[in-house]
């Protein structure tokens, strides 16, 4: 770890993702009613998992376990790029 990163919220990808978050309940926020259980939930989660994984990464004690929360930030990014995809190709964006 770099000396100046002693928090995950110091991780310059958390602070993006973090963005990424607001922007995409941004998004959420102009999808029509009728998919408020439907896309727009799953944008939302999606979004969210995003830092969440990544802080809770950073804070394993071991190189693996942060390596595999990564992973899981990565899947769930690709997940809500899946999911504004179909917002768009439904004419919704």
């Amino acid at each position: 770890m770099s000396d100046g990163i002693k928090s995950y919220r110091d991780l310059l990808v958390w602070q993006k993702a973090m963005d990424l978050v607001v922007a995409s309940y941004g998004i959420a926020k102009k999808l029509p009613a009728q998919e408020m259980y439907g896309l727009v939930t799953q944008i939302q989660r999606a979004a969210a998992s995003i830092p969440a994984n990544i802080a809770e990464g950073h804070g394993r004690k071991h190189r693996g376990d942060y390596l595999h929360h990564l992973s899981i930030a990565r899947g769930s990014l690709l997940e809500l790029e899946t999911h504004l995809l179909i917002a768009g190709r439904l004419g919704y964006l």
